[in-house]
């Protein structure tokens, strides 16, 4: 499985990203996928993540009501759509393939990462 993140850039605290994140291989749609974030110095933390079937969707608190993830198994893609940003969302963003179909905020749980995009939101 790879996974290509794009959609990064520079915005405006109060603007808006979408972020894509284009999978490989013909099993996408049984993947759980998910968005991770990592800041200079930080850890990876969890953002969003989707079900296999785009069902159930979960999001970390810091980010609940501005970011939407979404998933279209027919172009074999996520979405996270961000809004109303904040210079401390500032971050490179990850997208990442759980094999199980999961939604989950448990890094260890996903199998295969992309590459990053960089966010970053000036103030």
């Amino acid at each position: 499985v790879q996974l290509q993140a794009s959609g990064g850039g520079l915005v405006q605290t109060g603007g808006s990203l979408r972020l894509s994140c284009a999978a490989s291989g013909r099993s996408f749609s049984s993947y759980g996928m998910g968005w991770f974030r990592q800041a200079p110095g930080k850890r990876r933390d969890f953002v969003a993540a989707i079900s296999y079937n785009g069902y159930s969707t979960y999001y970390a608190d810091s980010v609940k009501d501005r970011f939407t993830i979404s998933r279209d198994n027919a172009k074999n893609t996520v979405y996270l759509e961000m809004n109303s940003l904040k210079p401390e969302d500032t971050a490179v963003y990850y997208c990442a393939a759980d094999l199980e179909g999961l939604r989950t905020s448990w890094l260890n749980a996903y199998d295969y990462w992309g590459q990053g995009t960089q966010v970053t939101v000036s103030s």
